[in-house]
Order: C-alpha cells, then structure tokens, then sequence
C-alpha cells in the first residue's frame, strides 16, 4: 500500500518529453508510476488530480536563501511556486568554510540580501552549515563553496593576488567543502572580494575541485574587457584550464541585440566541448547590495574598513560620479528594496534619485551616509533588464531556471516570489516560448544533471518523491514590482520527500527538506 496516490494527473517527467496519463505512489520517500487503471491501487490517501501536471519538484538553480532559511523555515515565497530543492551559496557570498571573527564580518557585509541567523546558531565547515539545514526546513538545500569564504579565510579582505600558500590554502578549503558535500564553486567576480582576484586563482581553485566532480558557477566579471560577452570568455576560459564545467549565473545584457550574441557565444563553446550551461530568471530587473555601487578599492580591509573609508570627505570625493551604473542606465530605476532599519523603511519602493534630491545631496553622498547610517544594510533592485534578450536567451537548450530570489525587504524583485509560475504561465501557455514540457525540463532534470543530483529532477520508479502537481490553464504568478509579495496560482500540491508541504493550496508546516550531498 502506498503512502499516498495522486489519480489521473498528466505526467511530465521531467525530461522534456511529451506527457503522458498515470498515476503517482509514493512510499515514504520514493515514487512509483502506475499505468493502467489505478482505481483499486491501496493507499493511506488518495488525491484526484484530474486536469493537472504532475512533474518533479523544481531546482531554483540560483537562490540566496540560506539563513532565512533558518529563520523563516516554512518558506513559502519559494515551497508555494513548487521550488523543491533551493542551490546555495550563489555568486561566491555565502558562509562556509569560514571562522570566527571573519564569518561576523561577512554576516554584516552580505545582511542586506541574506538577512542575518539566528544569535545563537553559528557554524564554520561546510559540514557543520548543512547539518544546521537538514531536516529543518520546507526544501532541500544543494549547497556551492562560496569564493568570498574561502578567499577571506586564507587571506582577509585584501586587494590582490594570493600568495602560494594563501592559494593551497583556498584550494584546501575549496576540497575539504567538497567533501563535505557542497557541489562546486560559486564565484561573484563584480563584488570583493572576489573581484580583486584574476583568472589564476580562480583556475587554480577550480582545479583542485576537478577529481571530486565540481562545477565551476560564476557570477561573471562585468567590468572585463568589452563588458559585453568578454565576462563570459573569461568564465569558459576557467573552466577549459580549470578541467570542470562552466555554469553562469543570470546570464543577461541590458544592452539591445545582447541576447542573440551571448547564446551565440554559449554555441561556440559547446561546439568547441565546453560544457557550459547558465540560468536566467523571466523578470526585467536586477536586484543586489547598494553598497555593491561603491568602487572595488572603497571594500578593502573589510566591511569595517569601507564604512570608515567612506565617512571621510576625500573618499567621497574620490568616489564622485562613479556610483553611476553601467551600460548608461540611470539611479532613476534603482529602487530601494530593503533598508534595515525602522528610521528609512519609508525610502523602501522609492528611488536611489528620490532620496539624493530629497535630501539635497550629491548622489554618493546620500549614498554613503545611507550606507553608514544603516550598517550597510541596504539593498535595491534595478529596473533595467532587456525582455527581448531574456526572451531570446530562455529558449536556448542549456538554459535552465534560477529565480536569483532575495528575501530580505518589503520590496523585493517579483521573481522572488514568481519566477516559477511565470516561466509556466507566461513563457510557456501565453507566449509559447517552448513548450510546457520543456518549461518543467528546464526546472528540474537539466539542474538535477548540472548539479549531479542522481536520484531527483525526473519521475521515474524509485525517484525521490520531489512532486510539484498544478493546473497548466490556471498557473500564474502574481507578483509584480508594485505589489511583489504575492503568492502564484494554479500550484495545488507540493511534496518534499515524500510529504506534504502545499496541500492543495495550504502549506502544511512540515519541514521535511535536506541538505543534499555531492559526495
């Protein structure tokens, strides 16, 4: 007898093939498909999804986050849009390995995108930060070895080179996180202090994880060369020297006719036999740390550092005009998504423009008084993306989903709250991008493959029992940048590991998800 039965659903598996009609039990943490005529099959419960996809649970292959996942275990931002399994540790800023005092000082350098842990609950191995995880949340968890970690452990915040022993000393920490269970490295090459390292180190690192089966993930190094598609030529040079894949993180331009040359450029490299893929998420805008505007040099030494660096007037001076985005977009479309504290809620949804000239100050001035004031506990979202180019670059084979989801704020981009659902409803039924079965392929057997996951992302006997059931007429996200925290529609059911935690439409309270290892 099954645990539970889900009756006269559409099955799509995962693969990207077309559906087909069967029903789905589940015992305990695995699935079995029942063709035929299920109507005498036993379990403890039977649901009759008549009209509705069942598929895999969905991988967000690019989230951040890892301790509001600790604090806000239920996650429903993610859990109700059918996310499954949340990859961690996203463009290098994350938290482990990492001792104490230095992982105090990351805390405060990353809180405006990841919020903060509990007061109690600290960790330094990779081991010891998922088993915090495990079995205390609503989804799993894939877990990446952050740059910014590694790189503050063997060496501070410094701006520069390593020296051979600080490099053995990261390739160690990058090895023993792998073991540990993390699935790559992930770097973040436009924020420090990743950004003060060159291609050496970060082929080196690579390196070291190649024999363990590691992935390369890269937030790539905006400001090289062209800053165009030469970000991206640096990230396939990594991989080549570094002997693992390439995966890129919300690869997109904001620059006109972008789209079409930066899948060319994943073309050229796949047909030279690297194997390189990337995610993107549906919405046209940015989000990250407003201190991330801030010149490379302002970060050294550490957050500590950079807020006394920045109260200085010949800093600011120095700074000047430099807080101006690339690619000739305005601080008119960055809007404050979340600001720490009580005093400046109020500037949350309004314009980094809106604040200068209220308070009748230069921009970097507003800025870094901002910053000091907060403890740089400030965050934005910038509405600056291209849909054509996101439109052209979703279509492409290797792309698979990652909602890039911050949770902190009351403002936050909608694709936290509904990258899934609009990939689903939008790109797929409305636009007929590609097809449904695709869509879900992109959300589950493509990251699965990428992260080396075996045994989730398809449904097939003896699978995991990762189960996202919704209504492929109705789903639809509801989120917009007006109105961002809302939940989707048209997702009924959601399953982790066997259990409800959507149950049709109510999240259950259960906290069933793990932390998944590589190794």
């Amino acid at each position: 007898m099954y645990d539970l039965l889900l009756t006269n659903g559409r099955i799509v598996d995962g693969t990207g093939q077309t559906w087909f009609r069967a029903a789905l039990g589940i015992t305990r943490d695995v699935v079995t498909i029942i063709k035929g005529d299920a109507s005498q099959v036993q379990a403890g419960r039977v649901i009759d999804v008549a009209g509705m996809v069942v598929c895999p649970g969905f991988i967000d292959m690019h989230s951040h986050s890892e301790l509001k996942l600790m604090t806000e275990p239920e996650h429903q931002a993610k859990v109700r849009q059918g996310v499954t399994t949340e990859a961690i540790g996203m463009d290098g800023l994350s938290y482990a390995p990492i001792s104490s005092p230095k992982l105090e000082h990351l805390l405060t350098y990353l809180a405006a995108i990841n919020g903060t842990p509990p007061p109690d609950v600290r960790w330094s191995s990779v081991k010891e930060f998922l088993d915090i995880l495990d079995g205390r949340a609503a989804c799993n968890v894939a877990f990446m070895v952050p740059h910014a970690a590694i790189r503050i452990e063997a060496m501070g915040w410094e701006d520069r080179a390593p020296t051979p022993q600080e490099l053995a000393h990261m390739q160690e920490l990058a090895r023993q996180g792998m073991q540990d269970g993390a699935f790559g490295f992930a770097t973040g090459l436009t924020y420090p202090p990743g950004a003060y390292s060159d291609t050496d180190e970060l082929v080196a690192v690579c390196q070291a994880i190649s024999d363990l089966g590691g992935f390369y993930m890269t937030h790539a190094r905006y400001t090289k060369g062209d800053q165009l598609l030469d970000p991206f030529r640096e990230a396939l040079e990594i991989g080549q020297r570094g002997g693992v894949p390439v995966h890129i993180s919300h690869y997109h331009s904001p620059v006109d006719g972008m789209g079409e040359r930066m899948i060319g450029l994943v073309d050229e490299g796949r047909n030279a036999g690297v194997d390189v893929t990337f995610d993107q998420y549906p919405y046209a805008a940015a989000s990250t740390v407003l201190h991330s505007l801030l010149p490379y040099w302002v970060h050294a030494g550490g957050p500590a550092a950079a807020l006394e660096r920045i109260k200085q007037t010949e800093t600011r001076e120095r700074i000047g005009d430099s807080v101006n985005p690339m690619w000739g977009n305005t601080l008119d479309d960055y809007i404050f998504s979340h600001i720490g504290s009580d005093k400046n809620k109020e500037w949350e949804g309004r314009s980094l423009t809106d604040l200068a000239d209220f308070q009748s100050k230069k921009m970097v001035d507003a800025i870094c008084d901002l910053l000091i004031e907060e403890n740089l506990e400030v965050a934005f979202v910038a509405r600056t993306g291209n849909p054509t180019n996101i439109r052209t670059i979703v279509r492409h084979p290797a792309h698979m989903v990652g909602s890039d989801g911050v949770l902190t704020g009351e403002m936050p981009n909608p694709r936290t709250y509904g990258t899934f659902p609009f990939v689903l409803g939008q790109f797929a039924r409305e636009e007929g991008l590609f097809p449904m079965e695709d869509a879900v392929r992109k959300m589950t057997a493509l990251p699965a493959q990428r992260l080396g996951i075996q045994d989730r992302g398809i449904l097939r006997d003896g699978m995991k029992a990762d189960v996202v059931v919704f209504n492929p007429d109705t789903v639809e996200a509801k989120a917009t940048f007006d109105d961002p925290k809302q939940y989707p529609v048209g997702i009924n059911y959601v399953i982790v590991n066997g259990e409800l935690v959507i149950d049709n439409g109510v999240h259950t309270g259960t906290l069933p998800g793990r932390a998944l290892k590589s190794q």
